[in-house]
């Protein structure tokens, strides 16, 4: 049985899993946020319970799925800046290449091991608060399993042209937006060493969870 604290990771891999599990062309224009949010957290409940490499934590398994799928889904891009802050506009393009990348990748290896630990949790969606012509909502939902239910609301904003229809871009786990959260950890190695410093911690992070995860 899952401790509450090992819950509460567990759901945050469900997000970014969310971001993963699902097909570009499964994503309608028209299709309500609260409507897709629920649809994707079904969808991924479906994978986590069959495909047994990310159960089993398989990085690579995971890595595969959120390079072929995830761009359609989440604004990755804002999700970085944001996370970043006011280094961001001071990177070159290069620079934020590889912010991105090292960010998924981060974001990714933290939560493959909980992967394993979401078994029999249902996704409840609540009642959107939000007026047709909104371009930017919160959708809330609740991971219900053993024990107290889990908080878990999605930010997503609406999206025009090719691709259109709505993106993730930041998700709040108990409270705790993931965005905020890495601001300040990221403010603090931009301080000290620059954005290469950013950059050279995350990769440093990065091969550090390689090697544990590998043990």
């Amino acid at each position: 049985m899952m401790n509450r604290r090992t819950l509460i990771h567990a759901a945050a891999a469900m997000a970014v899993a969310t971001w993963v599990a699902v097909p570009q062309a499964a994503l309608a224009a028209d299709e309500a946020p609260d409507a897709l949010v629920k649809r994707l957290s079904v969808d991924v409940l479906e994978t986590l319970r069959k495909d047994k490499s990310i159960k089993a934590g398989d990085v690579d398994r995971i890595m595969a799925l959120v390079d072929k799928t995830i761009m359609p889904h989440v604004n990755f891009r804002r999700m970085t800046a944001a996370s970043v802050g006011p280094g961001w506009r001071k990177a070159t393009p290069e620079q934020q290449a590889r912010l991105q990348d090292e960010f998924k990748t981060l974001l990714v290896r933290t939560y493959a091991g909980a992967l394993s630990q979401v078994t029999d949790q249902s996704i409840v969606v609540k009642p959107l608060r939000a007026a047709a012509e909104d371009k930017d909502v919160l959708v809330r939902t609740e991971i219900r399993g053993r024990g107290d239910p889990i908080q878990l609301d999605y930010r997503l904003e609406k999206t025009p042209g090719e691709g259109a229809g709505w993106k993730i871009y930041n998700l709040n786990v108990m409270g705790v937006w993931l965005v905020e959260t890495y601001r300040s950890q990221f403010a603090q190695e931009i301080n000290a060493k620059g954005v290469d410093g950013l950059i050279e911690a995350l990769v440093a992070r990065n091969k550090a969870n390689a090697a544990s995860s590998a043990k």
